[in-house]
């Protein structure tokens, strides 16, 4: 517990600190968002603010694992293992790393699409890959997979690896695509993180590199929330969407617990069906089922705040999370 507590402040902290610093930086490089035009129309005024904020978060949770491990030796607490942090290190950077290129196309190259679909998709694929192999034939996880809310469980076999490369693909995605209001992706995350704690810790999965690695997303995540609430000072940007996104996989898939993510990560689930929903309905009828696609621009098409939406489906997440941590 001690080195949690040390790591999660740790990384609050150095994100809250390095958010002081970090965005007048991102300002004076006139790094700023261009917001796109089919996009809802009062969303305008946010054109120019800056992005590349996962920047913030991301400097926080190195530094609360690096302090974890650089203390454990000299207050003698039990670090966890380092090669499973290094696992979920590294799969968030890769991600990272990917969003970043993304960004920095459309921010710097001033090509508002960023990478196209298929650069995105081959490189996200092959990070997939690559972790769940090693996860897989390094000896870190089994094939089997648990249905949640039941006492069965499945080997998948050969098959357990592209169907968690899947998951990893559809979730990363939809956590990109929950990033559309302030503070949502961040919200919805930290909740997320919050359950991978407690059911590492106190629930019936312990995995003490997994409730590191939660710990200090968390923190990481509430010192970049004081930039990133309504009215945002910062976005994430992809290099922090799709860092969260890889970050949520990876314990996931540590776990053995894909499924729980339909159930834990519902908001990111319902984010990307409705955008699903809406391209097939169009396409297929020419109607639109969504006022518009992703949900979230639908409740503030309704009339709906963002601090409202951001609230409410922040609520969701947690009530989700709950139900899964006792029933799950």
């Amino acid at each position: 517990m001690q080195q949690l507590l040390i790591g999660g402040i740790a990384a609050f902290v150095v994100a809250a600190v390095c958010g002081k610093f970090f965005i007048p930086v991102l300002h004076r490089l006139k790094f700023g968002q261009e917001i796109r035009e089919e996009g809802p129309k009062w969303h305008e005024k946010k054109s120019g603010t800056p992005t590349m904020g996962g920047f913030i978060f991301i400097v926080g949770i190195l530094a609360g694992l690096i302090l974890v491990y650089a203390l454990s030796g000299i207050l003698n607490i039990e670090a966890p293992s380092i090669l499973e942090i290094g696992m979920l290190t590294v799969v968030m950077l890769a991600y990272a790393a990917i969003g970043f290129v993304d960004d920095y196309i459309k921010v710097i190259l001033k090509r508002n699409l960023g990478l196209t679909a298929s650069q995105k998709f081959g490189l996200q694929f092959l990070v997939a890959l690559a972790f769940v192999s090693w996860a897989v034939f390094g000896g870190y996880i089994t094939t089997w997979i648990r249905i949640p809310f039941t006492q069965l469980a499945w080997d998948l076999g050969w098959f357990f690896i592209p169907f968690a490369v899947l998951v990893i693909l559809a979730t990363v995605n939809s956590v990109n695509l929950t990033d559309g209001l302030d503070g949502l992706a961040t919200c919805v995350t930290m909740t997320v993180a919050v359950f991978y704690l407690l059911i590492t810790t106190i629930g019936k999965f312990p995995n003490p590199a997994v409730a590191l690695f939660a710990a200090v997303l968390l923190g990481g995540l509430a010192g970049f929330l004081i930039y990133n609430k309504f009215p945002a000072k910062v976005f994430m940007g992809d290099t922090g969407s799709l860092c969260l996104g890889g970050a949520v996989c990876g314990m996931a898939i540590l776990l053995e617990e894909p499924l729980a993510l339909l159930i834990v990560g519902f908001i990111y689930v319902i984010e990307s069906l409705s955008v699903i929903m809406q391209v097939t309905s169009y396409k297929l009828t020419g109607k639109r089922i969504f006022k518009m696609s992703p949900i979230h621009h639908h409740f503030e098409m309704c009339g709906w705040s963002e601090k409202k939406i951001v609230a409410v489906f922040t609520l969701i997440t947690a009530a989700l999370c709950a139900l899964m941590y006792f029933f799950g």
